[in-house]
């Protein structure tokens, strides 16, 4: 099958043909396609912790990010908390958000449309009788998610629609989010 013609007449500050040099090169060396991506959380107070990212495997070797980057969580003082950071569940909006939004450029790069502006708004919705013990039979997470693009482009409507449904399909956290992943808890 042949590679799409990289878009160089367009500037979203995706550089597309690294990444279809990296999705050939991989092909061929499939265990440099494992990644390990890692986080460590240090609770601070009450319900404020820290977490931190920096270093991660992948290409078959231990990699590292240029800094350390850090996230404060907490919940919000209407839940009788001190409001340091945004909530977890509102970390796995953002999560979603700059993903499919880092694909909606990078799609667009490839097909040569060019971006003037994008913004994601989501709203996940949620009933925290679950997370509170008042029903067992309220899940603990978010009900539904509504993702609403907004793009200004050198393109028809129909087109836009296509870069966010590219963006969708190949989304790692869309995936996360809307497929079931093992996730093991121990305590050491």
């Amino acid at each position: 099958m042949a590679q799409p013609a990289v878009n160089t007449r367009v500037n979203n500050g995706v550089n597309v043909q690294a990444l279809l040099d990296a999705r050939e090169a991989l092909k061929d060396a499939p265990a440099a396609a494992e990644f390990t991506w890692r986080a460590t959380c240090k609770w601070q107070k009450g319900t404020h912790a820290r977490s931190t990212v920096r270093g991660f495997h992948g290409l078959g070797a231990e990699q590292s990010h240029k800094t350390e980057f850090s996230f404060e969580t907490d919940h919000p003082e209407v839940f009788a908390s001190e409001d340091l950071g945004a909530t977890p569940v509102e970390l796995v909006l953002v999560g979603l958000a700059s993903c499919l939004t880092a694909g909606v450029a990078a799609v667009a790069q490839n097909r040569g449309i060019q971006l003037r502006s994008v913004e994601a708004k989501l709203e996940g919705r949620m009933n925290i009788f679950g997370i509170l013990g008042i029903d067992s039979d309220v899940r603990n997470g978010y009900d539904n998610i509504k993702v609403t693009f907004h793009i200004d482009a050198d393109a028809s409507k129909k087109e836009i629609e296509a870069l966010v449904a590219q963006s969708q399909k190949r989304s790692a956290v869309y995936d996360i989010i809307t497929n079931p992943t093992n996730v093991t808890v121990e305590v050491v």
